[in-house]
């Protein structure tokens, strides 16, 4: 789960970490009204959206009088903001974050993830800050230094120095960061982050360390354990099919191709949409079923395919282990008649009651084109979807 900028400062605040003040607007009135409360002499409007690149899309402006606040806010909020993570359609800013100057004297990177590799939480940091990460990962590797936590021992005093000096940071500004660096990294644990980023990170100076942006995303399987994040989570920002699946407990990710995909496990979701692509087509999802979904979960997840307009094929690919090949018949049934489906439909059954799902489908009066194996239901998805959209 994803939150906001001033969501995120809020939380590592609490565990020490250094942020400018601010406050959150929901109007330019509320704007104008934070602005007063932190005084000045300068001030960052900032658009409050799930994407990075904020500032390159004109959604962060500093400004340096209350009359530049309200020009800004009027501006900035309710503006279709785009930048090179929400896509060419933009994300609508609903909310803005009011924020004090800060005295910058270095901008740096300083992120934290779940290292799969090592299965260790691991830091990212770079003198590199504000620039993109991936960038600089790739012209200048050198430049990013990496620390791996060891869960037995957690957070060291050594392991902050070594982030601090690999920041080539001295003096008054070196213990400032490597106290910031424990403070991110007990936020990350005790909260079950999945990620957090600071860019950029600046020194200040007067010395100081802060974090200027804040980026966090939480675990959604520990979010049990924080009701108040879960609290935190904003539906406005979520893609409105990917909000109905994380409400039917399905995992889906919108992508821009043209063939729909119902799978039942992650790993063959992904070898679906490959071999989708090996055989010239373009996935319009990524959908696991899971396991043990019923009969109304996989209605659901077959009208969210459907309600994507550029959707002009599907294929259902199931290999029945604990999900049972007569209830995803029995759900592709309901769904397809409740929505009159209209586009080519290729189905795989294989496993648990496979014969009973293929007898539910060749009786079901739908136009359903059956495949004998991963192979032949790619080819046929394609096939039936380039001949579907030369007909319209």
């Amino acid at each position: 789960m994803n939150i906001h900028e001033y969501q995120a400062k809020s939380l590592l605040k609490k565990y020490g970490v250094a942020v400018p003040e601010g406050h959150s607007a929901m109007s330019v009135e509320e704007a104008v009204d934070a602005a007063k409360k932190l005084g000045g002499p300068v001030w960052v409007v900032k658009a409050q959206i799930h994407a990075g690149g904020r500032g390159k899309g004109g959604g962060v402006k500093v400004v340096k009088s209350i009359d530049d606040v309200q020009t800004e806010s009027q501006r900035i909020l309710g503006m279709q903001l785009i930048t090179h993570q929400t896509g060419p359609e933009g994300q609508k800013v609903r909310r803005l974050y009011i924020e004090q100057g800060c005295d910058i004297a270095r901008e740096m990177y300083c992120s934290v993830v779940m290292d799969r590799n090592t299965s260790r939480v691991t830091f990212l940091v770079s003198t590199e800050g504000g620039m993109e990460i991936e960038e600089t990962a790739e012209k200048h590797p050198e430049k990013i230094v990496r620390v791996s936590v060891d869960a037995a021992t957690g957070m060291q005093p050594f392991h902050a120095r070594k982030l601090a000096f690999g920041l080539g940071l001295e003096g008054d500004a070196n213990k400032n960061a490597a106290k910031f660096m424990m403070a991110i990294y007990k936020a990350f644990v005790e909260l079950d982050a999945s990620q957090v980023e600071i860019n950029p990170l600046v020194i200040t100076k007067s010395g100081d360390v802060m974090a200027l942006d804040a980026k966090m995303n939480f675990d959604d399987n520990a979010l049990f354990r924080h009701p108040d994040i879960a609290g935190m989570r904003d539906e406005d920002e979520e893609d409105p099919n990917e909000r109905l699946a994380k409400d039917h407990e399905l995992s889906y990710v919108r992508l821009d191709g043209n063939i729909g995909c119902m799978v039942n496990g992650a790993g063959l979701a992904m070898a679906t949409m490959d071999i989708i692509k090996l055989y010239g087509g373009e996935p319009a999802n990524f959908l696991d079923v899971g396991g043990g979904a019923t009969t109304e979960r996989v209605t659901a997840a077959f009208k969210i395919i459907l309600s994507d307009p550029n959707v002009k094929g599907v294929l259902v690919n199931i290999f029945g282990g604990i999900m049972k090949c007569d209830i995803i018949a029995n759900g592709v049934i309901a769904a397809a008649k409740e929505v009159a489906l209209q586009v080519p439909l290729v189905v795989r059954l294989e496993g648990t009651n496979v014969e009973e799902g293929k007898k539910i489908l060749r009786e079901s009066g739908l136009a359903v084109i059956p495949a004998d194996n991963l192979a032949d239901a790619a080819q046929k998805v394609v096939d039936a979807t380039k001949k579907a959209m030369k007909a319209a």
